[in-house]
């Protein structure tokens, strides 16, 4: 059976901006609503599920609160959000977004590169909340994934965001806490779902791409953690 692909309707997101903590803040919103499973490391609806709107929220240099849930929880509150979804946090800013397109699969990101370095690097690993994460990446997929097509996808997403860290000259693989989300249409009752989601799939090419040149676009701008 073939998949069937709707327009791609929760790409483009808008800006709010805030006052907090002496400044003015942005945040980046998709309000997709219903009919969207999402996949992500997000502190604030992390996981896999059906999600209904997505915010990656910017926060002030030097951020030191230590409920970050919470505190997304109430930004989400404020701007009249409802439902599950997913909350994201960076000191980057977010005005200052990349976005790209690639066959109906859209990425829009969010990137730092002062607190950089490679994964496999020695040292303790740090118990509890970070500081928010400095590449943030949102990426739509006009298409079902099943569960393990999703996991591949934050695979694809990472792979290509390193290939962009290395592409633009950083000597590194990310910052130690970028977060992903990836949404993808949510099934038909006992529709067909993608099984796959890697780089050389479909639906991952596509995505590896969208990703690959947000990422680069991102970067291009200034570099702020």
């Amino acid at each position: 059976m073939t998949v069937v692909v709707e327009p791609n309707r929760a790409a483009l997101p808008e800006l709010l901006e805030r006052d907090e903590d002496g400044q003015r803040l942005g945040a980046l919103l998709w309000r997709h609503g219903p009919g969207w499973r999402a996949v992500s490391s997000a502190v604030l609806g992390g996981g896999i599920g059906e999600r209904a709107w997505v915010m990656n929220a910017q926060v002030a240099h030097g951020y030191t609160r230590t409920d970050p849930e919470a505190h997304l929880a109430a930004l989400a509150r404020r701007a009249g959000l409802q439902g599950p979804g997913v909350g994201l946090m960076t000191a980057a800013e977010v005005a200052r977004r990349g976005t790209a397109s690639d066959g109906g699969v859209d990425a829009v990101a969010t990137a730092g590169t002062e607190v950089r370095g490679w994964a496999a690097a020695p040292g303790a690993g740090v118990p509890g909340p970070q500081a928010p994460g400095t590449i943030n990446i949102v990426a739509t997929v006009p298409a079902p994934l099943t569960d393990a097509a999703l996991v591949n996808a934050v695979a694809t997403v990472t792979e290509a965001k390193v290939q962009a860290l290395l592409d633009a000259g950083h000597d590194c693989s990310g910052t130690p806490t970028d977060a992903v989300c990836v949404l993808a249409r949510a099934p038909l009752p006992g529709g067909p779902m993608e099984p796959f989601a890697g780089p050389r799939s479909l639906w991952g090419a596509r995505l590896a791409r969208a990703v690959h040149a947000a990422v680069g676009a991102a970067l291009s701008g200034p570099g702020l953690s």
